[in-house]
């Protein structure tokens, strides 16, 4: 698992790269088993299929899962103020399709509700102490990586 973050109730939570599809937001439990290789939401590379979770298959579902992939690369439990719509939301940096993933929380599921777009993937994400979002974006056509902080448009 990669982005391992603690919601505001203390649970841990994982990102998971799937193989073709089926990356996987999951609430990590003690002695739980999510799976890989034997059920995922996506396929091996090669191309043959791998059984989807299913009720009673004895291994802990995904909470959420894309496929196709969003290649995730970091995540925050967004608490701050200046997007309040946003808080307790996860917001995950995807690489493919570029940009931000935002999910909703629901007890133990979880589902997106939004993505924006950039035009470059956003390899790691943060939140500053005044609620503002810093992200690291990099890839193809960059010379070097490139941070950007992101607030709220300004009101006319």
């Amino acid at each position: 698992m990669l982005g391992l973050r603690f919601d505001t109730q203390g649970r841990l939570w994982g990102l998971e790269h799937g193989p073709r599809g089926g990356d996987e937001l999951n609430l990590v439990q003690p002695n739980a088993n999510y799976g890989w290789p034997l059920v995922s939401n996506g396929s091996h590379y090669d191309g043959t299929q791998i059984p989807d979770h299913s009720s009673g298959d004895g291994f802990a579902a995904p909470a959420t899962s894309w496929n196709p992939v969003i290649a995730p690369g970091d995540m925050i439990f967004y608490t701050g103020e200046l997007f309040p719509q946003w808080n307790g939301n996860v917001l995950i940096a995807a690489m493919l399709p570029a940009g931000i993933v935002r999910v909703e929380i629901d007890g133990t599921k979880a589902r997106e509700v939004a993505r924006y777009p950039t035009e470059h993937r956003i390899r790691s994400i943060a939140q500053a102490p005044d609620g503002s979002i810093w992200i690291v974006e990099d890839g193809e056509g960059l010379s070097k990586s490139r941070l950007f902080r992101l607030t709220p448009a300004a009101s006319e």
